[in-house]
């Protein structure tokens, strides 16, 4: 997922006795997706169709690990205990009070933030309750981080749990059989899973570097020792190959000891001539014995894949009721738009599955599948046809354009494999649900799912062919691919593709049709094109369903948390944010009032705004918190860092005003000569600063550094966005972040 053209430019059963994991209550969220079924339904009413239109901010919260150009803060806070939990990618975890948004505690992270990560991301952390009387690590926060460590922290005090791994910490790179070839090689984006007494983690990978790529062992470890318990290996133990990693967030029946893991393909993405076969358990959901790590059954959604078509999305269960039974179920969604209903406990599809003629491969050296498995035209949720003739264009030249280059390359339907001249696929990998998933109301029979609509365009090539091909375009995305005859490249097709290119679905899963299908945000580069507001938005996020009957989602590139009614569809109530939210909204009651609450971030890879904002909405009315927004005092001494590329200098600030007085700043940079005055000025909450300085380290150059700076988190926090202008910029400019905390 490096690069996105069109988005950057436009758009055995344990003891019953022992407490297995965090449970739910009607206030509470113990897990990423409320239960461990991953419904991410919340049984809350208080918010409802009549008063939604009220919300408003009650809190905001900035968790202090903001960067100016990397990283996607994509984490869904969890409530255990009485307090929000969540996590950072730089591995940080704050503790906050739900009501106020104040923070408890905080672990600072260490993630080196100027690695080049696949995926620089966190989706959350996880939790455990003990049943034992409140103590030192009675309840564990779990996060697993990008550079794979897997840690433990009491959830009262944020400290390392000691007798968790070494000093509170678990290596996740010990034991692999394919040793990363550098420390971003190997890590984790999603918090791993709660069954009983075990935390069950899985991996990320990245793409197209090479066939020895680490493999995605699936790993069990004791909640309380650290110790592993057993592990699963997706692909045979003496496979040359590699990856076939569980990057996104698992499911879990404690109650039938089963954990159901979403399976990536095996690598490289785009030539499997070194991989023949289906590749058992690649691309799959595979049900284990939560207990032992046994594999009890596994479904396939792609053979062989040639097309990045990892399973994103997190497995619901639910009940399925058809034909006057009900039946323990789960819900698989694609990247295809395929959705695939299984039952729980065998794997066996409740819905036909149909194995199809897909077109053949014209690579040498490749042995592509003959079929693959699709459902029934209602469960196929994105197209999967297109021509030259389809189209689009916002100008009758654009149009044409388009529609040349759709010609020239290769397009033979869903499932064309990747050719020496270039292939449309359609839909791309960051199509269908994604890692958005799906939210079910059970109690409705109602299924959500946001989807893409966003076709991509990837080419081998030999690779005595690379250099010149790189030379000839340097902006795509390319893959070494070492191992295999070919590198590749890709790049998406721009707006080329008929929109919507974002919806939102409701699906009847009684009757097995779409009840309802909206576009979902707009693209804010096409905002003066006429009807561009109907056209959607590539997104990332998910959606949380209350059972007064609403949707929340946000993840667009329009920057907006909206609900719809989901009986309808209709758009009731949107508010803009102050950063892309591409996460998984959640909601709990506190104090008896009911909050909805999301993590806005943005993404590097699809040029969102970013931030590192984690907002909080309740209905206006008598008792309703308020977000502070007095001037507040900023003097005093404020410690923190510039974070500019791929490098931090730690800053320290002595701020001085009296009443009616100028401010003045003191300023130091470690490492840097401050060559002129500091210039400031004070407005409301909000402080600017600019100074000259020369830094030795780099040739003695000089630049300008200008920052404003804001008083967040109860006076606490003093942070903001600025610049660094001049010769020791890369580029004569680049952007940077400025978080400081205030000394005691």
């Amino acid at each position: 997922m490096k690069r996105i053209a069109l988005v950057m430019a436009l758009f055995g059963l344990l003891s019953p006795r022992v407490r297995a994991q965090a449970t739910a209550d009607e206030s509470s969220w113990p897990s990423y997706g409320r239960d461990q079924g991953g419904t991410r339904y919340a049984p809350l009413t208080q918010i409802d169709r009549t008063n939604v239109q009220t919300l408003r901010l009650a809190w905001v919260d900035r968790t202090g690990d903001f960067l100016a150009d990397r990283g996607r803060f994509e984490a869904t806070p969890l409530l255990v205990g009485g307090l929000l939990y969540l996590s950072t990618p730089l591995g940080s975890v704050q503790a906050l009070d739900p009501a106020t948004g104040e923070e408890r505690w905080r672990y600072n992270g260490t993630v080196r933030f100027g690695d080049d990560y696949g995926d620089f991301a966190n989706r959350g952390v996880s939790a455990w309750i003990g049943d034992r009387s409140p103590g030192i690590c009675s309840i564990r926060v779990f996060v697993a981080t990008i550079d794979a460590r897997l840690m433990a922290l009491d959830g009262r005090t944020g400290r390392p749990c000691d007798d968790f791994g070494q000093h509170g910490s678990i290596d996740l790179t010990v034991g692999l059989r394919h040793r990363p070839e550098y420390h971003w090689e190997y890590g984790v984006t999603s918090p791993p899973a709660v069954v009983h007494d075990l935390i069950i983690v899985g991996s990320s990978v990245p793409d197209n570097r090479r066939t020895d790529a680490p493999e995605g062992v699936v790993r069990a470890f004791d909640v309380h020792s650290g110790a592993l318990r057993w592990r699963f290996e997706p692909l045979q133990s003496d496979s040359a190959t590699g990856a076939a990693n569980a990057w996104s967030i698992f499911s879990a029946d404690p109650d039938h000891d089963l954990v159901f893991v979403p399976v990536g393909s095996a690598s490289p993405d785009f030539y499997g001539g070194a991989r023949v076969g289906d590749n058992k358990y690649a691309n799959c959901v595979v049900a284990l014995r939560a207990s032992t790590g046994t594999v009890v059954w596994a479904f396939q959604v792609v053979h062989h894949d040639l097309w990045d078509y990892d399973v994103p999305a997190q497995p619901v269960l639910f009940t399925y009721r058809h034909g006057g039974r009900a039946t323990p179920a789960v819900a698989v969604g694609t990247k295809m738009g395929h959705l695939f209903i299984l039952d729980r406990l065998t794997g066996a599809p409740l819905v036909p599955v149909e194995e199809r003629p897909v077109p053949g491969t014209d690579v040498p050296g490749e042995r592509a599948a003959p079929t693959q498995p699709f459902p029934p035209p209602a469960f196929r949720l994105v197209p999967e046809s297109l021509s030259a003739d389809m189209a689009f264009g916002v100008t009758d030249s654009a149009r044409a354009q388009c529609r040349a280059r759709i010609a020239a390359l290769r397009y033979d339907g869903i499932f064309t494999p990747p050719s020496l001249r270039g292939t449309i696929m359609w839909p791309g990998h960051l199509g269908g649900m994604n890692w958005s998933g799906m939210s079910i109301d059970d109690a409705r029979g109602i299924l959500i799912a946001p989807t893409n609509q966003l076709a991509m365009v990837v080419k081998l090539i030999p690779r005595d062919s690379l250099h010149a091909a790189y030379g000839a375009n340097p902006t795509l995305e390319y893959g070494r691919q070492t191992g295999t005859p070919y590198a590749m490249s890709r790049d998406d097709l721009g707006i080329c593709t008929p929109p919507p290119w974002g919806t939102l679905t409701a699906f009847d899963l009684i009757h097995g049709a779409v009840k309802w299908r909206v576009p979902l945000g707009w693209i804010p580069a096409l905002d003066k094109v006429s009807g561009s507001h109907r056209w959607g938005s590539l997104n990332l996020g998910g959606a949380l369903l209350t059972k007064s009957g609403l949707v929340f989602i946000a993840g667009t590139f329009d920057q907006h948390l909206r609900a719809f009614d989901i009986e309808t569809g209709k758009e009731l109530w949107s508010a803009p944010l102050p950063a892309a939210a591409h996460a998984l909204p959640m909601s709990y009651v506190s104090g008896g009032r009911q909050y909805v609450v999301i993590a806005a971030g943005g993404h590097d890879k699809l040029h969102t705004t970013f931030g590192d904002y984690v907002l909080a909405f309740t209905p206006a009315g008598n008792g309703a918190p308020v977000p502070d927004t007095t001037s507040g005092r900023v003097s005093g001494d404020w410690t923190g860092a510039m974070r500019v590329g791929d490098a931090r200098f730690g800053m320290h600030l002595g701020i001085q005003q009296s009443s009616g007085d100028p401010i003045t700043v003191r300023v130091r940079v470690d490492s840097v000569d401050i060559t002129g005055p500091v210039t400031t000025r004070r407005a409301g909450r909000s402080v600017t600063l600019s100074f000259p300085i020369r830094y030795a380290a780099k040739d003695n150059c000089t630049a300008t550094i200008t920052t404003t700076l804001s008083l967040w988190n109860h006076g606490t926090l003093l942070e903001g966005d600025g610049s660094v202008d001049g010769p020791c910029a890369e580029g004569q400019h680049q952007n940077a972040a400025f978080v400081f905390r205030r000394s005691p």
